[in-house]
């Protein structure tokens, strides 16, 4: 395939991506790593660093996407910034560890533990799991040491964080609008961190292919950036006038079936 070709083909990623994103109300993180996967697979990528690469580059492309999100959630005033900061501290450690152990891991095990956590969120999304409010917001050692489990999920998973975040916000008495833009503004040290934790792990790995930075590859990056935010506002338009929870079922069938493909292979 020629680079225009694979331009393209990531140009399209991003649009789909954005779009199932906004639609259906999760981190693009969770719909463009399995695609990435697959995706890299029928490049003729290397099975054992697969899984890594398309890690990195949902990291690497969270970095742009978060910085508009964050600008939207700071102008409605709905982003606590008091949790961010000492958070910040811990998801960045967290961060580079998560990316580190992931590095650990071969190809086909960290494509089975990727299986294993889309069907996990796909069970919650079904079952429609919440945690109701059951503490307030810990201190500034309890916010960093929550941030580091957050940041090492989210790392070894390549999401923003948003699938952890969230729950834990809520858990700790945040109203659901702040809890979901703070969220937000988390996700930028996440992404920071955890790609430049990749870029470390795999820089000049033997198998990389060409316009890869370490686990991150250029193409797909440009691509996925260049049309996932402006699909994600059509997917969120979308939303209201579509039965979200029918969409959410669905989709969550969809994570199912990739999870069950991931773990099965």
């Amino acid at each position: 395939m020629t680079l225009i070709g694979v331009i393209i083909l990531y140009l399209l990623l991003g649009a789909v991506a954005g779009t199932m994103a906004g639609l259906f109300g999760i981190g693009g993180g969770l719909v463009i790593v399995p695609v990435l996967i697959f995706t890299f697979a029928f490049q003729g990528f290397s099975p054992e660093i697969t899984a890594h690469l398309a890690i990195g580059t949902s990291l690497a492309t969270i970095v742009f996407t978060s910085i508009s999100s964050i600008r939207t959630h700071h102008l409605h005033g709905a982003v606590r910034w008091g949790v961010v900061r000492p958070m910040t501290v811990g998801i960045v450690l967290g961060a580079i560890i998560g990316a580190w152990t992931a590095a650990l891991l071969s190809g086909p095990m960290l494509q089975a533990i990727i299986g294993v956590f889309a069907i996990l969120v796909a069970v919650k999304m079904l079952l429609e799991v919440n945690p109701k409010p059951g503490r307030d917001v810990p201190g500034t050692i309890g916010l960093g040491v929550s941030g580091g489990l957050i940041g090492w999920i989210s790392a070894i998973f390549g999401i923003g964080g948003g699938t952890v975040s969230v729950p834990y916000l809520t858990w700790c008495n945040v109203r659901m609008q702040q809890a979901v833009a703070t969220s937000a503004a988390l996700g930028l040290p996440i992404a920071l961190a955890g790609a430049a934790g990749n870029i470390w792990t795999g820089w000049q790995h033997p198998e990389l292919p060409d316009l890869s930075i370490g686990f991150i590859y250029l193409p797909a990056l440009v691509g996925v950036v260049a049309t996932s935010v402006f699909f994600a506002r059509i997917g969120a338009k979308l939303a209201h006038r579509l039965d979200g929870r029918l969409l959410k079922r669905i989709f969550a069938v969809v994570l199912i079936i990739v999870g069950l493909r991931f773990l099965l292979s």
